[in-house]
């Protein structure tokens, strides 16, 4: 029996799947691009055919990439990164229309397509590199001192001008480490659970149905909770904070299944958050922001302290305007939002213009997403992979979730960039290597095993007595 020969573009392999579905989504972010020009403008943009040329360049890039070098990869994975970019393209740009008009401001998608392009070839060079994702569990320590570094590194950098330190400042340059520290803490998690897991999974005593985990395995939860608590504290940035320990909880239920330890993991984040939140100005302001939006319209006599911005209440008011179908691209005013209209509150520009439909189609994009990295983790064989690849889809997911739940009045307002869609160099290429890193975890768990070596003496046999 003879092993099976990758996958070549024929027709109904996963390639040929994979490069209709890519040239499709940039299909549709082009009509959503022109469309918006001739909704405001009435014509076509300037240097449309340029634009759309090079992005489906870019978009080849990455499918030739995968091709040559992740045969057997999840064929959907690619295409909902692509839509998902050229979506937050669209919104960008369309935004930029807005913003010159009211308040005169330089466009941002000239900037936005061009880390796209750099997060292409990001993206294409770590999907040639990375041959195999088992290599990046032999250097843990190394791992989690790089990640350290780049958590901790904001907090002897200025905030910006609300308060929260996630930027790092080399000369004319800045980018947020939070983005990268994700992918970075799930490599070790996945690592360092892979050796530890059985000792985990141990049961202490039993309490209201539930083994209570034991305490000399509580350290490293312990520890990792102090850890978020001090970015919280000394960073003021609640949503890095929730998702570095959100992810630790999540992947630990992963390798232990124990969902005592998902209960003490939420236990011990609402207490430090609630004693954080009770003394830390800036983290008090979200919450009162969050618990009373409307309130920024009362005279400022009666406003309750700490409230000093309307974004949440005018994103309430662009979902409610928005309603099922939207205004239609172009046709809302999305910049009343402000400066943040761009970066986090961008999921408001998708509420109000492409209504309720519009957001559901851009969260179930997401849900898809994270469905594929989790149906990797079920599919690949090492325990290294399945962790690696349920660590970024949850990494992914917490993000949406905080991000989404915080413009939609669900959670307090954690100020991080919507995955793909939001303004940001940073976010963009962390967000691709996350991409490159499901591709090549995919790659291993749909590759078909080698076919068993053929006994020499068995082989002899056989052609003599043909």
């Amino acid at each position: 029996m003879s092993a099976r020969r990758a996958p070549t573009g024929r027709r109904g392999s996963p390639r040929a799947t994979e490069l209709m579905l890519v040239l499709g989504a940039v299909f549709i972010c082009g009509y959503g691009y022109a469309e918006t020009e001739l909704a405001i403008t009435g014509a076509l943009p300037p240097g449309f055919a340029l634009r759309f040329a090079s992005a489906a360049a870019l978009s080849l890039v990455c499918h030739l990439a995968v091709r040559r070098f992740a045969p057997y990869a999840d064929p959907l994975i690619l295409p909902l990164a692509t839509l998902l970019s050229g979506l937050g393209l669209v919104l960008v740009h369309r935004l930029d229309i807005a913003y010159k008009v009211r308040y005169a401001s330089a466009a941002a998608a000239p900037g936005q397509m061009m880390w796209c392009a750099i997060a292409a070839v990001l993206f294409a060079g770590a999907v040639a590199v990375f041959r195999d994702h088992r290599r990046l569990q032999r250097y843990p320590y190394l791992t989690i001192t790089a990640g350290l570094v780049l958590l901790m590194a904001p907090a002897f950098y200025p905030g910006d001008v609300y308060g929260a330190k996630r930027w790092i400042f080399l000369g004319p340059l800045s980018f947020q480490p939070g983005e990268f520290v994700k992918i970075v803490i799930v490599v070790f998690f996945a690592g360092y659970l892979t050796l530890r897991r059985d000792a985990l999974a141990l049961a202490g005593r039993r309490v209201m149905g539930l083994y209570l985990p034991r305490g000399r395995q509580l350290g490293p939860v312990a520890a990792v909770w102090i850890l978020s608590l001090l970015v919280l504290v000394f960073e003021r940035d609640l949503g890095t904070s929730l998702i570095f320990f959100g992810l630790f909880v999540i992947m630990l239920y992963v390798a232990t299944e124990r969902t005592s330890w998902v209960l003490f993991g939420v236990a011990l984040f609402t207490v430090g958050a609630f004693v954080v939140g009770s003394f830390e100005p800036h983290v008090q302001g979200r919450v009162v922001a969050w618990l009373h939006p409307m309130d920024i319209y009362l005279p400022p006599a009666q406003r309750p302290a700490g409230l000093v911005s309307d974004q949440a209440a005018q994103a309430l008011f662009s979902f409610g305007s928005g309603g099922i179908l939207g205004s239609g691209l172009g046709q809302g005013h999305p910049e009343l939002i402000g400066f943040a209209g761009r970066s986090d509150f961008i999921l408001t520009t998708v509420g109000e213009e492409l209504g309720l439909t519009g957001v559901t189609i851009v969260l179930l994009l997401y849900a898809l997403l994270a469905e594929r990295a989790l149906r990797t983790a079920l599919t690949v064989t090492d325990p290294f992979g399945k962790l690696l690849a349920a660590g970024l889809a949850a990494s992914l997911v917490l993000q949406v979730f905080v991000v989404a739940g915080g413009v939609t009045g669900l959670i307090p307002l954690t100020g991080k960039a919507l995955p793909f869609l939001a303004q940001g160099g940073s976010s963009m290429v962390a967000n691709w290597l996350l991409v490159a890193l499901l591709i090549k975890v995919s790659d291993t768990a749909r590759r078909p095993a080698p076919a068993p070596a053929t006994d020499p003496s068995t082989a002899a046999t056989q052609l003599v007595r043909t």
